[in-house]
């Protein structure tokens, strides 16, 4: 058992923002006005990482249009997550959808307290945890959306938008509730890929439904100009990498081995999932050299001359851990048996990429217990994001030279064009 579980060294974030995300999030309010719902897509195991603070700006703007900056009533429902409240006579459909994507990657017992724990924060959000390949999660979510469009008799279609961070699953959701909501065989609309920014232009509008009629617009996947500064920002890019939210390459793949080894450590510190491909008898580990050490003799990994090919083992163990490790590391159970060491110390326990507390054998599991927990790390997650934005902290210096290059030109501009207006005056 692990009783001490140190933070890791983390390389400082690159800044990954091509222009096809940048013409995107100008085109975003026009958008915004034809559109009745924002589909917002994260990853279940970073709900917070995932969330994209350039967007919230403009969808917040889009509900005060349409007269729902109000909080949004919320009523129990017997398909799972909460419905919105059916709008008034002649008013606008203007809901917003958070989908949790690929829910089975962490462990169950976590997804209803975040639920409760977000709609209490956020009651304008229908927080709906999905995976593409659990057809239950898609027959749900495409009975939501029947039944938001339903709310607005008068409406001749409805108008869906699906917006969210690269490579967490939009244009396979797109197809997969367009299976759904179309009767008969229905070919794969969008084409979809493992790599991030696979998607680069608004899609063309998507039918999802026929009655009511639903259409749907897929976007490219939208990065933070600037995931921020000190050792949020230096986290913030390692979870992106490790989910292939941006682009690996940009990552020492060793970095992202260190701290995957951390989380799956703070996941279980008793039985973390990688001691299923360490030789037998291994121990849980904080040191990535031996742990990569171990991997490779394991898998018979070695370079010319004998020596272990530790680069080559770490590629595989992040590959191992997309495909199989994550729902090894899901199976974590919310109550760990602690060995009887006769120590005290308290553990560092989590759920997911993002939630992380500190726990002993006294500490109660029940779902109430655990929501307050996840309701203390999204206060204290939201508190940090909005205190580095007010500092500047989700701007580089780069960026900031360039903006205030940009203000001396238009400055520069106008002032030119006061002397001319004055001399043709003259």
């Amino acid at each position: 058992m692990l009783s001490a579980i140190p933070f890791p060294a983390l390389p400082a974030p690159p800044s990954w923002f091509p222009g096809h995300m940048n013409r995107f999030s100008k085109q975003l309010p026009a958008l915004l006005s034809r559109t009745d719902v924002v589909l917002e897509l994260r990853d279940s195991r970073l709900p917070l990482t995932s969330i994209n603070q350039n967007l919230e700006g403009a969808i917040r703007k889009w509900r005060a249009e349409r007269g729902r900056d109000s909080a949004v009533i919320h009523t129990p429902s017997s398909t799972g997550p909460a419905s919105p409240a059916v709008p008034g006579y002649g008013s606008t459909i203007c809901e917003r959808i958070v989908v949790l994507n690929k829910h089975d990657l962490v462990p169950e017992w976590g997804i209803e307290p975040f639920r409760k724990a977000m709609t209490s924060r956020f009651p304008d959000q229908i927080v709906h945890f999905a995976s593409c390949n659990k057809p239950r999660d898609i027959r749900t979510l495409s009975e939501m959306l029947v039944r938001i469009a339903k709310t607005n008799v008068h409406a001749m279609e409805m108008n869906v938008l699906v917006v969210g961070m690269p490579n967490v699953g939009k244009s396979t959701l797109l197809n997969s509730l367009r299976s759904f909501g179309i009767a008969g065989r229905t070919p794969k609309a969008l084409q979809t890929s493992a790599q991030p920014g696979h998607t680069r232009t608004l899609s063309t509008r998507l039918k999802i439904s026929e009655d009511p009629l639903v259409y749907s617009y897929d976007s490219p996947g939208v990065m933070l100009p600037f995931l921020g500064k000190g050792e949020l920002g230096a986290e913030r890019g390692v979870k992106l990498a490790l989910i292939a939210g941006i682009k690996e390459s940009l990552y020492d793949v060793e970095a992202l081995v260190n701290y995957l080894l951390y989380r799956l450590n703070i996941l279980n510190p008793i039985s973390p999932a990688y001691l299923k491909v360490l030789p037998p008898g291994a121990q849980p580990t904080t040191d990535v050299s031996f742990f990569l050490d171990q991997l490779a003799d394991r898998l018979g990994m070695r370079i010319r001359g004998g020596d272990l090919d530790t680069p080559r083992a770490a590629k595989w163990f992040v590959e191992w851990w997309r495909k199989e490790g994550g729902l090894i590391s899901a199976t974590a159970p919310a109550k760990l048996t602690l060995p009887s060491t006769g120590s005290s110390d308290p553990l560092r326990r989590g759920w997911g990429f993002d939630f992380e507390w500190t726990t002993d054998s006294s500490t109660p599991t029940s779902s109430e217990a655990v929501e307050q927990k996840m309701g203390e790390c999204i206060d204290e997650y939201m508190r940090i994001s909005e205190e580095q934005e007010r500092l500047g902290g989700a701007v580089s210096q780069t960026q900031e030279k360039k903006r205030s290059w940009q203000e001396k030109q238009a400055k520069r501009a106008a002032k030119s064009k006061a002397k001319l207006t004055a001399r043709k005056n003259a």
